[in-house]
């Protein structure tokens, strides 16, 4: 991990005004990182931030046991939220999709940020999956939705619940 250059993107990002940063999102290297790095990762990020913004840890894949296994491990005390990608591979079908957020749910009391991205993930979480989601549980409070489906997020906006955030991406 280069270390030094992980400061100089988290500078640039404070200094540049971002409302929150992601560690260990889905676009770069995280997904071939082991869990030694990762927390290491993890640790060094949450110094370097120093509570300045807030901090949302990417934590998500297509097996349900290791992503809830990944939440307990982590010290997540600097973190102050999950974004969780849908399962992707495996082509969940829209109740398996909303079990596997139901678990992630009931692991952490974080607030989690669903990630709904079916280009990557080859499948698409319905506006009524994300919708039922929003509702079940206090603590998932927003949706990256990357589906580029204007009907969709559109249903999403009309009939979230209050508070629930809808984010582009």
């Amino acid at each position: 991990i280069d270390y030094a250059a992980l400061e100089r993107l988290i500078e640039h990002q404070v200094v540049g005004g971002v409302d929150f940063l992601v560690s260990m999102g889905t676009t770069g290297e995280s997904a071939t990182l082991n869990a030694k790095e990762k927390e290491q990762l993890l640790g060094a990020t949450v110094e370097l931030v120093r509570n300045r913004l807030p901090l949302v840890l990417g934590v998500g894949g297509n097996d349900t046991a290791a992503v809830v296994e990944a939440l307990q491990s982590f010290d997540l005390s600097g973190v102050d939220g999950i974004l969780s990608v849908s399962p992707y591979y495996n082509k969940p079908i829209q109740e398996g999709i909303y079990q596997h957020y139901k678990a992630i749910a009931q692991a952490s009391m974080l607030p989690i940020i669903l990630y709904n991205v079916p280009g990557r993930t080859a499948s698409n979480m319905s506006a009524a999956t994300t919708l039922r989601l929003a509702r079940d549980f206090k603590n998932i409070v927003a949706v990256k939705e990357a589906s580029g489906d204007l009907d969709q997020i559109g249903t999403i906006l009309k009939h979230r619940p209050k508070d629930f955030l809808v984010l582009s991406g």
